[in-house]
């Protein structure tokens, strides 16, 4: 008999994360503005969530938005000036290395999973963010 098997992801990227990640890059590339119905054809995701994630862009003022029939978002800066960690801090806000919170330790100080190996995780995965602008996903 097999056993299921759960597996999990070290680092949790929100379903919000990706949408915002994927559209700015969508919308980098195009010459029109594109709404919410549009982009979610593009990326296969609900329009209500795309729009709720894209209006914390326009409300950052990395995209701007125009209602109506006609209207849609387009990039509001240039795709050289916006890292991939200001998409990201926009919709879920700063990252953050929590030190361990259990009150009884139990690894040896200079080993402590949470404290040694997640924070330095997130640490790289903060600093990789930062380094990458969104032209370089064009």
């Amino acid at each position: 008999m097999r056993k299921h098997i759960k597996m999990s992801n070290i680092i949790n990227f929100s379903d919000a994360a990706a949408i915002g990640l994927h559209c700015m890059i969508i919308l980098s590339k195009s010459e029109v503005s594109l709404n919410a119905i549009q982009l979610s054809e593009k990326i296969h995701s609900s329009k209500h969530h795309i729009g709720k994630v894209l209006q914390r862009l326009v409300k950052d003022g990395y995209l701007t938005s125009q209602r109506g029939p006609t209207g849609g978002f387009e990039l509001a800066v240039d795709p050289h000036d916006i890292t991939l960690y200001d998409i990201y801090t926009s919709i879920e806000g700063p990252a953050r290395n929590k030190p361990c919170s259990l009150t009884q330790k139990i690894c040896p100080q200079d080993k402590c999973i949470r404290e040694k190996v997640v924070s330095r995780l997130t640490s790289e995965f903060i600093d990789y963010m930062r380094s990458q602008t969104l032209a370089e996903y064009l």
